[in-house]
């Protein structure tokens, strides 16, 4: 390799799911999490011009974001972005600057060098599926730069960190944020009934902080709500049988359903389904668990939902 040649710096963070502890983790409950095997990575490429020239793939390999900034200072010139998209190009591309800018403050020497960059992000899920376009982000970037993640999410997008932490590991995790302590411990989760689980996707993407400000509303205090809640993480793992598997589900979504004030998702869409279903981070949208057998896909197809992943090919 010649001495000058320019290498590009590959970083590649895993999507997350929330098993349990959805709203509640926020106030120091243990949360049982799982990264997919989905994910998005991040290219960087140097080159000669002081210019950050950023683009955004999806996962059918469309640029759905091309922004162009001014370096060292970091200044929005130029935007191009699909207008399917909800918002417009110059809100996206602002907040993508903000994110940068953010990152400079932990590193004053990042996107500060004489050269420029050409940048390109790949998502190999489809961004309403809610596994971690944000957090994936946010982790690629802050490897790139070299700063702490878990900072760089709390001075952006908040929430608690449990997408940072799935980002960053290879296996489930328990999660615990008191304060600003952060524990993230590895776990087993082989439950011998596993081939009976699966994702379903809700054809729609929950706003996370709507849910959170709506818990947040409504939570008051939650001192035994918060014990139950880390214990059910617990109990999770080492469940034996699917039958007390669906228990532990069911009695999960009594108590968030209690706190925010929201119908169960299995009343509300499926009173009809044999096997038992809980909602996944927040309520309304995005992915639930579903217990079941092979006729599991085909029930939510009938009912309009096409996306039925087994539990073992999203989880990483």
């Amino acid at each position: 390799m010649k001495e000058n040649q320019k290498v590009a710096e590959r970083s590649r963070s895993h999507g997350k799911l929330l098993l349990s502890g959805e709203y509640f983790v926020l106030d120091g409950a243990k949360a049982l999490a799982v990264p997919t095997k989905y994910g998005q990575d991040l290219v960087v490429e140097p080159i000669n011009e002081p210019q950050l020239i950023w683009q955004s793939f999806s996962d059918k390999g469309e640029c759905w974001l091309e922004a162009t900034f001014n370096l060292p200072k970091l200044r929005l010139t130029n935007a191009t972005y699909d207008s399917g998209e909800d918002g417009g190009k110059d809100t996206v591309a602002e907040n993508l600057r903000e994110i940068l800018l953010e990152t400079r403050k932990l590193n004053p020497a990042f996107l500060n060098s004489k050269g420029g960059f050409l940048v390109k992000t790949n998502l190999d899920f489809p961004k309403n599926w809610g596994l971690g376009t944000s957090s994936t982000l946010i982790n690629n970037i802050s490897n790139w730069a070299k700063v702490n993640p878990y900072k760089l999410l709390k001075n952006t997008f908040g929430g608690s960190g449990y997408d940072i932490a799935c980002a960053q590991h290879n296996a489930p995790i328990l999660f615990t944020k008191h304060n600003t302590e952060i524990v993230v411990e590895e776990v087993n989760f082989n439950l011998t009934f596993i081939d009976q689980l699966y994702f379903v996707h809700l054809n729609k993407k929950q706003n996370s902080r709507e849910g959170i400000e709506r818990y947040k509303k409504l939570k008051g205090n939650l001192t035994s709500e918060l014990k139950q809640i880390s214990e059910l993480s617990e109990a999770f793992l080492i469940c034996e049988k699917l039958e007390d598997f669906e228990k532990l589900m069911k009695e999960h979504e009594l108590i968030v359903s209690k706190t925010i004030q929201l119908k169960l998702i299995q009343a509300e869409l499926f009173p009809d389904y044999f096997g038992q279903t809980k909602s996944l981070g927040a309520w309304g949208g995005d992915f639930i668990l579903a217990t079941g057998n092979e006729d599991t896909p085909n029930y939510f197809n009938q009912k309009g939902f096409s996306t039925v992943i087994p539990f073992k090919e999203m989880v990483l």
